[in-house]
């Protein structure tokens, strides 16, 4: 019925004039009319129809003009990304600045730019490779600093753990879902310029799985100490991971990694246009803001050795472990409260339905107490870059984890 009656419609409201217009628009523009509203169509026909009686010159302008504009359609149809001057009229991109709380210097058009991943654009001036590489070292920067001046003693391999959760990509892709950010089901220039933009990897393609990486560990004593940390050094990322190759982004990548990339590239553009306090800034408030209870990392195989081994580096009393208390010793859920000494002072306590159990867990308590302490007054390096920040003072340096 509804197509029975747009015939009749169009047959008697349409003009053999308005309809040669009507196609010279469709075969301009490559479009039809998506509007069945018989007003706006009526008034879009009459638009057309007065091309006929305007002057000569006026007529051809007009027709020019229709021209132009879908030539702009068709060539950014051809773009891979968004053109630049279509940031300004994206209300997502306006509404992604204000709810970031993004500073006024950053304009949308490099917000714009921050959304579109190498491999939907292989051109760098309208990518975020370049971005996201200064962003993803200022990351791991301000994300070290941190974990060094206010937790000295901690293992290197908690260290990277640390780093990990406060940096690593399944982070960065869950502020990213968190900061309202939409993917765009297939890159071009008649996209939004507010959706982020990756080529995907097709279906069944295998996805390159990482290596295995002793960052997500949690500290674990190591016989090739020596040798892991320096393969960790010189060998490895900021994470501990291997370093791999160059992986070609044209086959597509993964909306993690097209995530990821894109909040590095959100914390570069701000140390660009706003300067390095706007991006320590930004760093404290969406970084450093997240909850992270470091002493869920460390997994120990043999505490009480190792407490014996930091107790005589530190030139400690041997460590001994008593009973402090206990209950229901000959009954079927005994609790027993083993205390671990040093001389008169008690390093840890732990509780257990038996004494190696509560001895095991005092001993981790102790390891614990160690490698948390945090000085009471910490400045950071990156401290020192502000007009008027005060001498430096060296910050406590420990001599490192209990090599076993």
């Amino acid at each position: 019925m509804k197509r029975l009656q747009l015939q009749r419609w169009s047959s008697s409201v349409l003009s053999p004039r308005a309809r040669i217009v009507n196609r010279l628009h469709q075969h301009i523009c490559g479009q039809r009319y998506q509007s069945t509203d018989a007003s706006a169509r009526t008034s879009e026909i009459q638009q057309n129809e007065s091309i006929f009686e305007e002057p000569a010159a006026v007529n051809q302008q007009r027709l020019d003009q229709i021209v132009n504009e879908s030539h702009i359609r068709r060539s950014q149809l051809r773009y891979p990304s968004p053109p630049v001057e279509a940031a300004k009229q994206s209300a997502k991109l306006a509404a992604l600045h204000a709810r970031l709380y993004l500073p006024s210097r950053l304009p949308v058009e490099t917000l714009a730019r921050t959304l579109v991943d190498a491999s939907a654009d292989s051109n760098p001036n309208f990518n975020n490779a370049s971005l996201a590489t200064l962003g993803h070292d200022l990351l791991s920067y301000y994300a070290t600093e941190h974990l060094l001046c206010n937790y000295p003693r901690l293992p290197l391999t908690v260290i990277f753990a640390a780093m990990y959760a406060y940096a690593g990509p399944k982070t960065l892709a869950a502020m990213a879902r968190e900061w309202g950010v939409e993917f765009a089901a297939i890159p071009g220039g008649e996209v939004d310029p507010g959706l982020l933009q990756f080529r995907r990897l097709e279906a069944g393609a295998e996805v390159p799985s990482p290596p295995p990486s002793q960052t997500a560990r949690p500290y674990e004593s190591q016989k090739n100490w020596r040798k892991t940390v320096t393969s960790k050094i010189f060998y490895d990322d900021e994470f501990g991971d291997p370093l791999k190759g160059n992986t070609d982004a044209a086959a597509g990548v993964t909306s993690e990694q097209a995530s990821a990339e894109f909040v590095r590239a959100i914390m570069g553009s701000i140390y660009l246009h706003a300067g390095r306090a706007a991006a320590k800034r930004f760093f404290e408030q969406h970084f450093l803001s997240r909850h992270l209870n470091i002493s869920e990392l460390f997994n120990f195989h043999a505490p009480a050795r190792d407490l014996t081994r930091l107790c005589a580096r530190e030139d400690f009393e041997r460590p001994v472990a008593k009973i402090i208390s206990e209950t229901g010793r000959k009954s079927r859920h005994p609790v027993f409260v083993v205390g671990i000494f040093s001389g008169q002072d008690k390093l840890g306590e732990g509780a257990g339905a038996s004494l190696v159990e509560a001895r095991e867990r005092a001993a981790v308590a102790a390891l614990k107490g160690w490698y948390l302490y945090s000085p009471i007054s910490v400045r950071v390096p990156s401290a020192m870059e502000e007009p008027s920040a005060a001498p430096w003072k060296p910050v406590h340096v420990d001599l490192g984890e209990v090599i076993v």
